[in-house]
């Protein structure tokens, strides 16, 4: 009876890192990893959570019109080794104009991970290194 719990529960915990490893998806697999993007715009929202936190921006188009842009960070753990944070010299706040150099998306919409961002002084945040699993 014990050995029959065990085989139950090992399978059980199988189950549930197989089904944990699938839903991790390949950042090759929506991002073009072989294109870089830059922009420049205004801080609409910063969230910093894992296992990827996100940032918005609205970006100005031409016509006059604005284009809210999702850029993916990386962990809050991985942000905070670098010193971006909700407060500090590395914040990003609402308002914020800022540029940002990213990854965008395979499919063309509005959606990239994010690389890099030059902050309203100049100073220039290095997110994610040439390896954007970092």
């Amino acid at each position: 009876m014990i050995q029959r719990t065990l085989v139950c529960v090992a399978v059980l915990g199988w189950l549930m890192v197989s089904a944990s490893l699938q839903a991790h998806h390949s950042l090759a697999g929506v991002y073009d990893m072989k294109t870089e993007k830059e922009l420049a715009g205004t801080v609409e929202k910063v969230q910093f959570t894992n296992p990827h936190g996100s940032l918005a921006v609205s970006v100005k188009n031409p016509d006059g019109t604005a284009t809210e842009w999702v850029l993916t960070l990386g962990s809050a753990t991985a942000l905070a080794q670098r010193g971006v944070g909700k407060t500090g010299p590395n914040a990003l706040h609402v308002g914020d104009t800022i540029k940002v150099k990213f990854l965008p998306a395979k499919d063309g919409s509005p959606l990239g991970f994010l690389r890099s961002v030059t902050m309203p002084d100049g100073r220039v945040i290095q997110i994610s290194g040439n390896n954007p699993n970092e």
